[in-house]
């Protein structure tokens, strides 16, 4: 099954800082981020797969994600509310997926190791990048990867300004995918 990952990373491909955004709030990001992942075909609904720690980090009040299956990675075993699946492999919540006839797009939403994880992926498809103008400390970052792999973006928005930081949206397909 054919998944895409968004993510929002600043200059030096930073993430995260204790398990938190770095960056302040960027209601421009979030509202891209709510768009692209919930559009999808009517009588359908978009998935979200996260990493324990990624829903761990959501504010209480939005989990899980509204709008969107939201599937968590995790071995653990911990207790999610009704409608959260849970997948003890990326593989394994990929083919739990695919077995559905009611999900339309796969979104790979964090955090480091999952980005790793789908980035070496066949099935990977698309990538929807935030582009931040500007370093903040971080502790996790989204993992580097051959630029190379990938078709010349299709979509590229100006950027934008917000709370003092500049960013945009660059969207990128996989070669041969």
């Amino acid at each position: 099954m054919k998944f895409n990952i968004i993510a929002a990373l600043d200059s030096n491909w930073g993430i995260g800082k204790d398990n938190k955004l770095p960056w302040p709030r960027l209601k421009g990001d979030m509202k891209n981020f709510h768009h692209v992942t919930t559009l999808a075909a009517e009588g359908k609904v978009n998935a979200v797969i996260m990493g324990r720690k990624t829903w761990e980090s959501l504010p209480e009040k939005s989990r899980p994600l509204p709008d969107r299956l939201n599937v968590v990675l995790t071995r653990g075993d911990m207790d999610f509310p009704e409608g959260v699946l849970k997948a003890d492999s990326f593989d394994g919540a990929l083919k739990m997926l695919e077995k559905r006839d009611d999900v339309d797009q796969v979104f790979v939403i964090g955090g480091a190791n999952v980005y790793k994880q789908a980035l070496e992926h066949k099935d990977f498809y698309r990538f929807y990048a935030t582009e931040i103008a500007a370093a903040f400390e971080c502790d996790a970052f989204f993992p580097k990867f051959d630029l190379g792999m990938m078709h010349q973006p299709w979509a590229v928005t100006d950027y934008q300004e917000e709370n003092g930081i500049q960013y945009r949206f660059i969207r990128m397909a996989v070669k041969d995918s």
